[in-house]
C-alpha cells in the first residue's frame, strides 16, 4: 500500500512528474508546446499559482500553490488531459506517466529558493542551453521576458535568483 500524499492547506509544493519508460517525449517541440497549452488550460479551469516550471526530456517540474483547490485534482486533470491529447496526436495507447506525480511541501524561504534553483538549472544540466533564460520551456524565460500569464510574478528574492540563470 502506498503512502498517502502529504497535503497541507495553503501549502506550496515542488512537483515532479516523469514519463513512463524514461522516454524522452519532451525532446519534441510539439510535445512541450502541448504541455504548456494544457497547463494554461488547467490554470483557467482551476485556481493555482505557478511560481516556476521546467519541461525537459522526460519530466516536468513545478512550484505550485493550489488556491482553494485540491492539489491532486489539479494535477490529475493536467497530467491526464495531456496524456490523452499526446496519445491521440501520436496514435498511441497506454500509460504516458511513469507513476503518480511526486510532491514535496515547501515550508521555508530557503526551501522555495532551493526548489526554484533546482528547477531553473534543469535545462542547463540537461545541456539544452547555456542559460535558462534562453530556454522557452522554463519559467525563468517567462520571468526574464516579463510574461506573467502562466506563472506569477516572483517575489524580489526569487526575481534576483532568476536574473542569474
Amino acid at each position: 500500500m502506498r503512502k498517502p500524499r502529504e497535503i497541507k492547506p495553503e501549502a506550496t509544493y515542488h512537483i515532479t512528474a516523469t514519463i513512463n519508460r524514461e522516454e524522452k517525449i519532451f525532446n519534441k517541440k510539439e510535445a512541450k508546446d502541448l504541455f504548456l497549452e494544457v497547463t494554461q488550460e488547467a490554470k483557467d479551469k482551476y485556481k493555482f499559482e505557478l511560481t516556476n516550471f521546467c519541461i525537459v526530456k522526460n519530466e516536468i517540474q513545478f512550484i505550485l500553490k493550489p488556491i482553494k483547490e485540491d492539489l491532486s485534482k489539479i494535477m490529475q486533470w493536467l497530467l491526464g488531459v495531456f496524456a490523452m491529447r499526446y496519445n491521440k496526436k501520436y496514435n498511441l495507447r497506454g500509460h504516458l506517466w511513469y507513476d503518480r506525480f511526486k510532491s514535496k511541501i515547501i515550508e521555508t524561504v530557503e526551501e522555495i529558493e532551493e526548489a526554484f534553483k533546482r528547477i531553473s538549472e534543469k535545462p542547463i544540466i540537461a545541456k539544452l542551453v547555456k542559460k535558462a533564460k534562453n530556454y522557452k520551456y522554463c519559467g525563468i524565460s517567462f520571468i526574464i521576458k516579463g510574461i506573467f500569464d502562466l506563472i506569477k510574478e516572483p517575489p524580489k528574492n526569487l526575481l534576483n535568483l532568476a536574473i542569474n540563470y
